[in-house]
């Protein structure tokens, strides 16, 4: 069997497996080949691949002869057409936002799986791709935010006067929020945090930060760690919180997402109006529509003196540990479908494959993502 490793599209500067990593799919008895400069920007190079015994293709080689492709993004309209029936294609596709992209390559008989859509389960962990690039992109957010800032983060006091410490709210207490607390109080910030889950109030607080309670959200202990849906009356409330905090704050970083959905707009237009000058608001749901009204995605836009960066690909920002980690839960999912002679095995009893899979023999098989269709 020959996994393919393609080189990532635009400004994406991750790959999806370093060579340490290619080592260890030949202990699985799978070759490997790799599209040239694949690695470059993550700074792992061609000579790097070949000490590990992979081959160096060009890319329409790697679409056309490997058994299995390792990717982030989808593949191109064009790259789908070089490649063979029965391949199985491996990466983030987000299906429940491109539903009938997925069924254009299940008619192209591929297999997809869509590693973000792995369940949220303990066994799952090491195959989590959306926890282990959101911890990279919510300490990359405060990072660009302290970057950007025309102040101090940290408290400062001097002969020519004291500097009051940086306020920074941050809205969705997930993976990524969390990071982002813990970066912006190790830089010296005082933080704020927004969450409609009432259970992760303890880990805010156990980070030095302090939660923001809104009474009344709606359960979301079935939702694996997501936002879920709440009722007009707990967005109002919700909205009258976030208004009063956001005043005050200096930096703001925005994290709430819900599967399949558009991201929750959690800061309007009038709340931008009652931001300080200078302020800064780093929106991590852009691709999803933002969390404020003015977020534009992979765009940075400026309104009445708040800057606002819509980019939710910021762990592309940190290409080799970012490509470390991927390329890690690619591997823990590898060993479930791969078996020990190296040829492919697909036990759709197990949770995490069925979960994954998107299509399948000519056909879309995930429930979600019919539904969709």
């Amino acid at each position: 069997m020959i996994a393919g490793i393609l080189k990532e599209p635009g400004s994406d500067s991750r790959v999806s497996m370093l060579p340490e990593q290619v080592e260890s799919l030949a202990k699985l008895n799978v070759q490997t080949g790799v599209e040239q400069s694949a690695g470059i920007r993550a700074f792992a190079f061609d000579e790097a691949y070949m000490l590990k015994n992979a081959v160096i293709h060009p890319r329409h080689a790697i679409l056309q002869t490997a058994d299995i492709l390792l990717s982030i993004n989808p593949l191109s309209a064009d790259d789908i057409q070089l490649v063979r029936s029965g391949t199985v294609l491996l990466g983030i596709f987000q299906p429940l936002f491109n539903p009938q992209l997925m069924q254009q390559w299940a008619l192209r008989n591929v297999t997809v799986f869509s590693i973000d859509m792995a369940p949220r389960t303990t066994r799952a962990q090491s195959m989590d791709v959306l926890s282990s690039q959101a911890n990279i992109a919510g300490y990359k957010a405060v990072l660009l935010a302290a970057s950007m800032y025309p102040r101090y983060f940290p408290m400062f006091m001097t002969a020519a006067g004291s500097i009051a410490p940086a306020k920074v709210l941050i809205l969705g207490a997930g993976v990524a929020g969390l990071q982002a607390v813990a970066t912006a109080r190790r830089l010296g910030a005082v933080v704020e945090v927004f969450d409609t889950r009432p259970a992760v109030k303890e880990e805010v607080m156990s980070l030095g930060a302090k939660f923001i309670e809104v009474e009344g959200a709606a359960d979301a202990t079935a939702a694996g760690g997501y936002a879920v849906e709440q009722t007009d009356d707990y967005k109002q409330k919700q909205q009258n919180k976030i208004a009063q905090s956001i005043a005050k704050a200096d930096v703001v970083i925005t994290t709430a997402q819900i599967p399949g959905k558009p991201a929750p707009l959690l800061v309007t237009q009038a709340m931008l109006d009652g931001m300080k000058p200078g302020s800064i608001i780093i929106d991590l749901a852009a691709s999803s529509g933002g969390n404020t009204a003015l977020t534009r995605n992979n765009e940075t836009v400026t309104y009445k003196g708040v800057t606002i960066v819509g980019n939710s690909n910021l762990a592309a920002g940190m290409p080799a540990d970012a490509s470390k980690l991927y390329g890690k839960n690619i591997l823990n999912f590898l060993q479930l479908i791969i078996s020990k002679e190296g040829s492919l095995q697909l036990n759709f009893e197990d949770d995490i494959v069925k979960g994954c899979c998107i299509a399948h023999n000519g056909q879309v098989l995930h429930e979600r993502v019919k539904a969709l269709l």
